[in-house]
């Protein structure tokens, strides 16, 4: 995202870029004054000053990933059923409360390797539960962990557009039948962007509906990309999980972690972009990012703080470009005169200001006419 930004003044500037102190006002003001003024404060407090910003970009986004962990929570473990989700299947239901012990015979590891654990399993329509209900152990027949069941819809997608909705499974992929996600994802990503045919079943009746895949770009967490054909249906399991608060310890760390790696993914997408190893529509502007907003807006205020974080996020990254008139300009300024002893001249700051403005134009520009032209 390329968002239109703002800028802070400071006291003893003579422009919003920072390029040059107003000797008028510096001159009438007492020593102590000065070291207040941007121009006359040491070097290291100025590039503090700098960095401040685009650090609590980075710090907003850790927090608001935080704050939604917490909103959230995380699966007690050992995993116990919350609620069943209601599926078209005809097989004996897991019932809420029930601790998964076993699945088809192998024991159910922690939290952290479940995820795992299920997509090693082999996709069957029906599984085998071991589990222990109301202090007695006893073994179900349940459906598959993972069907093709809408449990989010991204906002503006093919699917959202077409009328899909959460909750809604998907039981046959033109016309052929389907009780596993990844049979939906395979077949939307073999597509090759032609229209598919899905067959909806949703509270006991079924509706037929055709989406446009739409091709995407996804960053992957290695920091490569993989090209997809998506259609904005996230899947989950056949349950909810028992959830409880996680520690704050645990939520900042993840809060950290979020931000990496979407600073990872900015890093890589712009690589990519430039080697033209992904579509440079991947960069939107003020009017793809106020759709976007407006979209996970009314999707709830959960999406919209996701949106928040990351677009922080992303902001904090733009800025620290080592591009003047932005602060990572004005970083490369100050390590310039911290290397050599002496600020760049005026000069050469008339001259690099006035080329990282023309860079920053014609960044919106592009951005801007990726929101227009772009599908």
């Amino acid at each position: 995202a390329l968002p239109f930004g703002g800028f802070v003044k400071f006291m003893g500037d003579t422009s919003a870029a920072s390029d040059k102190p107003d000797e008028e006002v510096l001159n009438a003001m007492t020593e102590e004054e000065r070291r207040r003024t941007m121009h006359g404060a040491p070097l290291w407090a100025r590039a503090a000053t700098v960095a401040a910003g685009p650090a609590f970009n980075f710090v907003l986004s850790f927090l608001l990933f935080a704050v939604l962990l917490f909103a959230r929570g995380v699966a007690t473990d050992p995993i116990t059923v919350a609620e069943m989700r209601t599926v078209p299947v005809e097989a004996e239901a897991l019932l809420p409360e029930d601790v998964l012990l076993e699945i088809n015979g192998q024991n159910v590891p922690s939290v952290e390797e479940f995820s795992a654990f299920g997509s090693s399993l082999e996709a069957t329509p029906t599984l085998e539960y071991l589990v222990r209900r109301d202090g007695t152990e006893m073994l179900i027949e349940g459906p598959w962990l993972f069907p093709p069941l809408a449990s989010g819809i991204t906002p503006g997608s093919a699917a959202d557009e077409g009328g899909v909705r959460e909750g809604d499974v998907v039981t046959a992929f033109g016309g052929k039948p389907i009780f596993d996600f990844d049979q939906l994802r395979d077949a939307v990503g073999n597509s090759d962007g032609d229209p598919v045919d899905l067959t909806i079943w949703r509270d006991g009746d079924t509706l037929d509906v055709t989406l446009q895949p739409e091709r995407r770009d996804l960053p992957l967490s290695d920091g490569g990309f993989e090209t997809r054909y998506l259609i904005g249906i996230t899947g989950g399991m056949i349950f909810e999980a028992k959830v409880e608060a996680p520690g704050v310890g645990e939520a900042l760390v993840y809060g950290v972690e979020q931000t990496i790696f979407i600073v990872k993914s900015s890093v890589s997408g712009l690589y990519h972009m430039i080697a033209g190893k992904i579509s440079p529509c991947n960069l939107s502007g003020p009017i793809g990012i106020a759709e976007v907003s407006g979209q996970a807006a009314s999707q709830g205020w959960v999406s919209f703080l996701w949106f928040i974080a990351v677009l922080s996020t992303a902001v904090g990254f733009i800025n620290l470009f080592p591009i003047p008139v932005l602060d990572g300009g004005h970083l490369v300024f100050h390590a310039f005169e911290w290397a050599t002893g002496r600020p760049p001249s005026d000069r050469a700051l008339k001259y690099l200001m006035a080329g990282g403005l023309t860079i920053m134009l014609a960044l919106m520009i592009f951005a801007v006419g990726n929101d227009i032209f772009c599908p």
